[in-house]
């Protein structure tokens, strides 16, 4: 991949977590992303599953901080991100995948409306379109997310797919 394609592709995973588009990740950005996700379910932030985004937003942060901020001011800017976060994830996609499974988990359980564990790829557009992914990019990916076909899906789907987005190659 020609290193230009590269960096489109870098610039696009930064603003998924940009979500205030201020120019650096924060705290406030995995907050936001939880608000949104619960307004856009209608789940209140006191039940027991807008406990859990929050919190699972919070550990993402934390992991996320971890791993890319690197002068410790609780910001994670593009090129703590690609020189931090990225390059790091890429060596280890499972530990991405550690490092993002409470939120994920979380977020697939406010969007499961029915209880059984699973979402439909209809609902996994709409969690990908409120943490800023295009309209078209948000129904392709949650079409690619339902492997199986039967118009589900769970966390196991869900985790590895998403650790190889932000696991981008060179």
């Amino acid at each position: 991949m020609v290193s230009t394609e590269y960096e489109r592709r870098i610039a696009a995973r930064f603003a998924t977590f940009d979500q205030d588009g201020n120019g650096y990740i924060d705290r406030a950005d995995f907050n936001a992303a939880a608000k949104a996700l619960l307004a856009e379910f209608t789940v209140t932030a006191r039940s027991d599953k807008g406990q859990a985004l929050y919190a699972g937003a919070e550990a993402f942060w934390q992991g996320m901080a971890g791993i890319a901020d690197r002068d410790g001011d609780q910001r994670i800017t593009r090129e703590e991100f690609v020189t931090g976060a990225v390059k790091r994830l890429r060596d280890n996609p499972d530990r991405f995948a550690e490092i993002a499974r409470p939120f994920l988990h979380a977020a697939l359980a406010v969007a499961d409306t029915d209880g059984d564990g699973h979402i439909t790829v209809a609902d996994a557009a709409r969690v990908l379109r409120v943490l800023r992914a295009p309209e078209a990019v948000a129904e392709a990916t949650a079409a690619a997310l339902d492997t199986d076909g039967d118009g589900r899906i769970g966390e196991p789907d869900v985790v590895p797919a998403f650790a190889r987005y932000f696991t981008v190659p060179e």
